[in-house]
């Protein structure tokens, strides 16, 4: 017997030796199994919390989708013009604009904000009606979520900063109470190099150019009332001051635009009307004997009581002399231009690609029956037989247009003849340059620009920041995630422990072998 025993601890160290490796090797696999459990189940929470968060960005595009509203007011130098603006948002939330009559509601009035300059405070009142058509245009329910700005332009910017600051003040006061969305940084006067990109980005967004290729877009020169906006694309280097960069979705547009300012039709005119009495901007010939000659009133127009000077001006209609007076306004400093390129003081690079020429241009083409697409020359031809009419058959041929405006186009035909091709260079021929007001059902108004990239920086900024909304210190979402994720780590950190339970090797004395027990930790 104490044989057998003694033998025993060397029978107990070869069985040791051999189901020592086994146990170590299932120990081994079932480690490797648990691991493999748990980066499934990390990776279940990981993906789980990004379709969360992909859940919560479709769930604000969603409740963005719908019919949106905007509100722009053009603060201009002869009237304010309400802008009332639906569009909805596709399928990837980017805006769907409809200009046409559906998608579109302007209302007017007279006069301008600039008139209001001796009494500021009485501004804000001018905008009164044009609110009450925005209510008219814009269901209630989305009066709170609607912007409403306004933007003035030249009439304004010829004001002093203090007058211009009073009369937006007064008009605030009653923006603030309108109903509608509104912040006070949003009534402003804008820069006419900003209004000039405006009309820019509507001509080729109704064109179907913007967004395209920089080469394939359209210029923009606009003759306002108060002044006179050229953008276009130039691939030649132009000054900081005048270069303005442009990103529409994924393209890049350098853009030359410059406001000039006073050099609008009518504060043009005025101007051409007070040079009567400044020989070094009239012709010699334009003085007979201590009378002055206008020639750019219609002959038989009588002056008489017209202003302080009109007894001493004679209306002696002349294309020609009165071309003449229009580009001695136009090139008036031009001595101060540094530059190859200057239209008056001010640096103009070589017009390239196709020009749209708008609002007064249009509208003298138009009075003169000429189409979009005439040629200067056309234009030269019919402003040389207005000028040079007696003014009584003027009236009986044109006798249901305003006797003032009636007045006036002599003198717009000859200045913008001197403005297009007298000083931008651009060839009486020339087949580039086309006169609109409207391109299809879209009007080629600087407002609709403003609002297409205001709107689509807006929805940009909203998609790309809404990850920043979500984990912003006042967003419940940010806490409904927060805890989300605490229990779900928690729930892999609770199976990872069950399914990694603890190994103890022991030795069966019964059946005589060493044995791999598991203590399950859950248990």
């Amino acid at each position: 017997m104490r044989r057998s025993n003694a033998k025993r601890p060397e029978k107990m160290e070869q069985l040791k030796l051999q189901m020592r490796p086994n146990a170590t090797a299932r120990a081994q696999k079932n480690a490797t199994r648990s691991n493999l459990v748990v980066l499934i189940l990390l990776a279940t929470v990981i993906a789980a919390f990004f379709l969360l968060l992909v859940l919560v960005c479709n769930s604000r595009n969603s409740m963005r989708r719908g019919k949106k509203y905007g509100i722009v007011i053009d603060g201009g130098s002869t009237g304010t013009r309400i802008h009332v603006f639906g569009f909805e948002l596709d399928g990837g939330g980017r805006p769907v604009f409809d200009f046409g009559k559906k998608g579109l509601g302007a209302m007017r009035v007279s006069p301008g904000l600039s008139s209001y300059a001796e009494d500021p405070n009485r501004a804000g009142g001018s905008l009164v009606e044009l609110l009450e058509f925005g209510k008219s245009r814009v269901p209630k329910e989305h009066w709170g979520d609607t912007e409403v700005r306004l933007m003035a332009t030249a009439g304004l910017r010829r004001l002093e900063l203090r007058v211009q600051e009073a009369i937006l003040e007064s008009c605030r006061r009653v923006l603030r109470v309108s109903g509608f969305q509104f912040r006070d940084s949003w009534a402003s006067v804008i820069t006419g190099s900003d209004e000039g990109i405006y009309a820019w980005v509507v001509a080729n967004h109704a064109l179907g150019s913007l967004g395209g290729d920089p080469r394939e877009t359209t210029g923009i020169i606009e003759l306002g009332g108060a002044s006179a906006q050229v953008t276009f694309v130039s691939s030649e280097p132009v000054p900081p001051e005048f270069s303005h960069t442009l990103r529409f979705g994924n393209v890049t547009y350098n853009l030359y635009s410059h406001s000039l300012l006073d050099f609008g039709q009518n504060v043009a005119l005025e101007s051409l009307q007070k040079s009567l009495f400044s020989t070094d901007l009239m012709a010699a010939e334009s003085l007979q004997k201590g009378i002055l000659i206008d020639p750019c009133t219609p002959k038989g127009y009588s002056l008489d009581g017209k202003n302080e000077y009109s007894s001493a001006i004679h209306a002696q209609g002349n294309f020609s002399e009165c071309r003449a007076a229009a580009l001695n306004l136009l090139q008036k400093g031009k001595e101060r231009c540094s530059y190859h390129h200057c239209l008056g003081s001010t640096f103009m690079p070589k017009l390239q690609g196709k020009f749209l020429a708008t609002e007064n241009f249009f509208y003298t083409s138009k009075f003169f029956g000429l189409g979009s697409r005439a040629f200067l020359s056309d234009l030269t031809v019919a402003g040389q037989h207005f000028c040079e009419e007696d003014w009584s058959k003027l009236k009986r041929k044109y006798y249901s247009f305003n006797e003032e405006d009636l007045l006036h186009y002599c003198f717009s035909s000859a200045y913008i003849v001197a403005f297009l091709h007298d000083s931008l260079g651009i060839a009486l021929d020339d087949e580039r340059i086309g006169y609109a007001n409207q391109v299809g059902d879209i009007p080629l108004d600087w407002a609709l620009g403003a609002f297409i990239l205001q709107s689509t920086t807006n929805l940009e900024a909203e998609h790309s920041d809404w990850i920043t909304t979500v984990v912003s210190d006042e967003s419940p979402t940010l806490l409904s995630l927060v805890v989300i994720l605490i229990i779900l780590m928690f729930t892999v950190w609770s199976i990872s422990k069950c399914k990694k339970p603890q190994l103890k090797t022991i030795y069966d004395l019964e059946k005589g072998r060493y044995i791999v027990t598991r203590i399950n930790r859950c248990s």
